[in-house]
């Protein structure tokens, strides 16, 4: 009974390192992802793009919204656009896609306009670029956040990239 008891003790231990390692590893992992969105903003070029962008951040998303109560990602668009650039954008991501020049991501400039279809072919959903691979946008389901663009659902969603024309 001493033996089996020992057993027990043994496993509980092993258990309890295994537990211990792999949460150490997610929470390292999680650090390395909070330090390169830090890392990105840190490098805005444009401070007032930086100010912009820490401004909303964490604004909820409302479809058909443009303020701070709530705001959708072509809405978002518009309003950083606009405050930020002087530039005026259509009001959809759609209609957004549109009238910009088409840039490869790898030649991509802060505050270009990165285009995605989750829903199917259409472009339904729209950010903005920062840096590094990240880029700024209203989540349907975070609100305003700063995401990397290499994670899959993002690749994969991908359509189009670039600036605005002349």
């Amino acid at each position: 009974m001493n033996m089996l008891a020992s057993l027990s003790k043994s496993r509980l231990l092993i258990i309890v390192a295994a537990m211990l390692f792999f949460s150490a590893c997610s929470s390292k992992k999680y650090t390395v992802k909070s330090n390169a969105k830090a890392d990105a903003m840190s490098h805005l070029k444009n401070r007032q793009l930086y100010r912009f962008i820490t401004d909303w951040t964490g604004v909820n998303y409302r479809y058909g919204g443009m303020d701070k109560r709530g705001v959708d990602c072509s809405g978002f668009a518009v309003r950083l656009q606009k405050d930020i650039y002087g530039n005026e954008l259509p009001r959809t991501s759609r209609d957004q896609a549109d009238v910009v020049k088409e840039k490869s991501l790898s030649k991509l400039d802060e505050g270009d306009l990165i285009f995605f279809s989750f829903g199917g072919r259409t472009v339904d959903h729209v950010g903005v670029y920062l840096n590094n691979n990240y880029f700024v946008h209203a989540s349907t389901t975070r609100g305003v956040v700063v995401d990397d663009l290499s994670i899959p659902a993002y690749q994969k969603a991908f359509v189009k990239a670039g600036s605005l024309k002349n």
